[in-house]
């Protein structure tokens, strides 16, 4: 006979460690009555994460028994604190009666919430995805898969480096990313979840995915020379399996992405464009900040993916422009489109969400309600769309469908406004069900029927005081005050005495009483078989409420990409097939909305004959905006906006690249000038012809001597081998001088004016991009601007003079620096030193001009 391991422990604490021991690296919330109880280290975690005060009761093997306990009617709130922290959470509900059972209430694992698999309202970001992906690596390829459970979402993509996977992971960050046990990657940032190798083996995976599809092969869904992301879809999948406890039919297919298909960004240029998440981590003052006017949630989130995965193809991006032009068309009442459809999509709630509840079976009443009230807003938003002509707009027009019988059922089944749950009763409307009806029937005439019955008993015993009542513990009562006692009748049957009154009980009340509570218990079962018949419906018809969910959110992408191009001022970008990137009068979308001055618009060209612009100026003159803003503006192109710009003319563009700012990374040992190298070796290695790349300040972690090689050989390689679009700043003027030296590359520079006025000297930023190189770097005026001492700014300026008044040292001494945007030494400065020309006479003056000019010629 094997002895249990909990056997020392009271009856509770077996039933609760036997179910601990199943979830040992989850928290278990055990329903006790009406709280969710924790305990020993779980509890302790749960009361530091949640702020619940720590408890200890009783004793378990000899030990104290130390729990914390949330409310039941507060649970969302506090499992959406847990799963935020990054946790997740076992509910082990009452499943037995009280007393049914010899020994404590039976209790089973009725749900899993893990960070990545929740769907409640509560527990989500509304206008975020909510992401569980997974990841494995097979001989030369990683495998990639994610899944939005709250809309049934599942993409996979396979890549062979290293940089790429990163990237993609930097675009979608996954709430919960599992990883086979024996598989290292640099994944910080991310809650990571080990999983048994053999979960990820492909044709275990295979298997499992057929099966979920119902079909007989994955070729359907172009994934079949994909073995490394089998292998990761069907891990993903088995993990959803065990956590959710249920059939998962809103899963229907795969969809492949493919690197090629979209702009690549790497991990390190979706940080610096700051798309969706700032540098600071916020998500104000980014580019998703600005254009997120959508009117649904689900737009939100559609929009969220079109930014984050910019796609290559024109066809697919003009017919998006079709839209936008065509939402921006005005009707003969001076209406725009997207006025008119952003009204109509106002009521709509978040179909996808509901659909997956509805298809997990937790829908909700209310949730029901949701998806009736917007089916009924179908006809509004067909009478928006109609009489637009964009062909994007008309099939998006005809995926929506025609739900009206649906809608109309929903409306004979629900009443307006239910409660929140089932178990609550009231959730269908009187006239839907017969049955339903007589049993409420039963169970609402029992107030008249109690009324009768205590006027009938205080005329028979005498007794004015006398009540009738009812509670959840004893039943229905008849209450006496024990001043009455001798007045009593014989065929009253006492049921609970207290301090001032007797309660009893009838033969009458009894029989009514079981009549009426088996009348309410039966017309709650009732309900809960119709509701289950209800979701077995719309489960039925759940492929194209998902159809009509996405064309929707499509729609409010689109009227949001409309409504914000005319607000802000966008133009309609121009894609050609000839390598060129021609901006004219272009902003940067986020800082033109923060700052409180007019923004300085500013003109780019790129083409075959100009591949590269060195780009000097002041800090703090704008070299950095001016790059991200051409980026941003490529990358909003590519999402299928218009663009901040009176005109935008763009070639075939494949990857955006940035090497712009560093820090140390000392997780991994690397310091400032290593990972400003490793980011820029990334780019030299694979951007293309076709790429774009943004470069700022390299070379400046190391000696100038080195850092001006680097930088110029860096410059040198873009410029001649790459043939990338680059944009090269810098503050190396001497590289300035490649623009004379080798093709394709031209200066600009960034202006600025330095005056004295009243207050002193001032330095005025012009954030005007001009042709040729700049002619100073007022790198002390800036530090006096960011309050650097003035006896340090004098200091400098004495320092700085003698540095450009002094011969260039040896360049092997220790201390040699080249004195940036000094003077370089040349026979004309030395002539010119030797002029006097208070004494020069006409003929001496004649002779000097043309030994300066002499002297300016190159060598032969």
């Amino acid at each position: 006979m094997t002895v249990s391991p909990y056997s020392a422990h009271t009856p509770l604490m077996q039933q609760y460690l036997g179910i601990k021991a199943q979830y040992p690296d989850t928290l278990v919330l055990f329903r006790m009555g009406d709280f969710y109880e924790l305990f020993y280290e779980d509890a302790r975690k749960a009361a530091r994460l949640l702020n619940i005060t720590l408890t200890s009761r009783g004793e378990s093997a000899g030990s104290p028994i130390v729990m914390a306990g949330v409310p039941h009617h507060a649970l969302e709130q506090y499992l959406a604190r847990l799963i935020k922290a990054g946790e997740s959470v076992v509910i082990a509900e009452q499943v037995g009666e009280v007393g049914a059972e010899k020994g404590p209430v039976r209790r089973e694992v009725t749900r899993i919430i893990t960070p990545g698999t929740a769907t409640d309202d509560a527990l989500l970001d509304a206008r975020a995805q909510t992401l569980l992906a997974a990841v494995c690596r097979m001989r030369d390829a990683y495998g990639l898969a994610w899944l939005e459970l709250s809309s049934g979402r599942f993409s996979v993509l396979q890549t062979a480096q290293t940089t790429d996977l990163l990237g993609e992971l930097q675009r979608l960050r996954p709430s919960e990313l599992l990883v086979p046990e024996d598989l290292s990657l640099p994944t910080a940032g991310f809650m990571t979840r080990p999983r048994p190798v053999w979960h990820f083996d492909t044709a275990s995976a295979y298997r499992l995915l057929v099966e979920q599809f119902q079909t007989r092969d994955l070729r359907g869904y172009g994934c079949e020379d994909l073995p490394a992301a089998i292998a990761a879809a069907g891990a993903l999948l088995q993990y959803l399996k065990d956590t959710q406890k249920s059939a998962l039919p809103h899963i229907t297919g795969l969809r492949v992405e493919a690197l090629s298909d979209a702009l690549i960004l790497d991990a390190t240029t979706r940080r610096n464009l700051e798309i969706d998440r700032s540098l600071s981590g916020a998500h104000d003052c980014t580019l998703l900040s600005v254009l997120d006017r959508c009117i649904t949630t689900m737009g939100a989130r559609a929009l969220g993916r079109w930014l984050t995965r910019p796609v290559r193809d024109h066809a697919e991006l003009n017919a998006r422009y079709d839209a936008i032009a065509c939402l921006l068309g005005e009707d003969p009442q001076g209406d725009c489109g997207a006025a008119r459809l952003r009204k109509a999509l106002d009521d709509i709630a978040d179909l996808e969400r509901i659909l997956a509840r509805i298809a997990l079976r937790t829908a909700r009443p209310r949730d029901l309600v949701g998806l009736r009230a917007s089916l009924e807003r179908l006809p509004a938003v067909h009478a928006a769309v109609s009489g637009l002509e964009a062909p994007r707009l008309r099939n998006l027009a005809q995926r929506i469908g025609d739900h009206g019988a649906l809608a109309a059922y929903l409306r004979s089944a629900l009443t307006d406004e239910p409660p929140l749950l089932v178990k609550d009763g009231g959730v269908f409307r009187t006239g839907f069900d017969p049955l339903l009806d007589e049993l409420r029937t039963l169970s609402e005439n029992a107030d008249g029927y109690l009324t009768d019955l205590e006027t009938r008993e205080r005329a028979r015993t005498g007794i004015d005081t006398l009540k009738v009542g009812y509670n959840r513990v004893h039943g229905y009562y008849i209450e006496v005050g024990k001043t009455h006692a001798h007045k009593i009748p014989a065929d009253y049957t006492r049921r609970q005495t207290l301090t001032h009154c007797e309660r009893y009980i009838t033969e009458e009340l009894k029989t009514f009483e079981d009549r009426v509570l088996s009348a309410r218990d039966r017309a709650l079962a009732r309900e809960k078989q119709l509701y289950d018949a209800l979701l077995d419906r719309l489960n039925v018809e759940l492929r194209s409420l998902q159809d009509t969910a996405q064309a929707l959110a499509e729609l409010d992408v689109l009227a949001c990409f409309a409504e914000r191009s005319q607000t802000l001022n966008f133009c309609r970008p121009q894609l050609v097939d000839t390598p060129c990137l021609e901006i004219r009068a272009g902003r940067h979308p986020v800082v033109e909305q923060t700052i409180n001055e007019p923004f300085v618009p500013n003109d780019i060209a790129l083409d075959d004959t100009t591949r590269l612009l060195i780009i000097t100026g002041p800090n703090m003159g704008g070299k950095s905006t001016y790059m991200r803003q051409t980026a941003l503006i490529v990358l909003l192109a590519h999402a299928g906006c218009y663009v901040p710009a009176e005109s935008a003319r763009i070639g075939p563009i494949d990857r955006i690249f940035t090497r712009i700012g560093a820090s140390d990374d000392l997780a991994s040992g690397q310091s400032t000038f290593m990972v400003e190298m490793t980011e820029t070796a990334n780019i030299l290695h694979n951007a293309t012809a076709q790429s774009l790349v943004l470069m700022d300040e390299i070379g400046r972690g190391t000696s100038t001597y080195d850092g001006l090689s680097l930088a110029r050989a860096v410059a040198e390689y873009l410029a001649t081998t790459v043939r990338a679009f680059c944009l090269f700043a810098t503050h190396y003027f001497e590289l300035t001088a490649l623009a004379q030296t080798l093709p394709g590359i031209a200066n600009v520079h960034l202006d600025a004016v330095e005056y004295r006025g009243s207050e002193g000297e001032r330095l005025v930023f012009l954030h005007r991009v001009k042709p040729g190189p700049a002619n100073r770097s007022y790198g002390l005026q800036v530090a006096a601007l960011a309050g650097v001492p003035a006896a340090v700014i004098r200091a400098a300026r004495a320092h700085l003079h003698e540095l450009e008044h002094k011969p260039m040292q040896n360049p092997d001494t220790a201390s040699a620096q080249l004195p940036l945007f000094a003077p370089a030494p040349s026979p004309v400065l030395a002539l010119l030193d030797e002029l006097d020309p208070d004494t020069l006479s006409p003929r001496e003056a004649l002779d000097a001009l043309y030994r300066l000019k002499a002297a300016c010629k190159p060598p032969s």
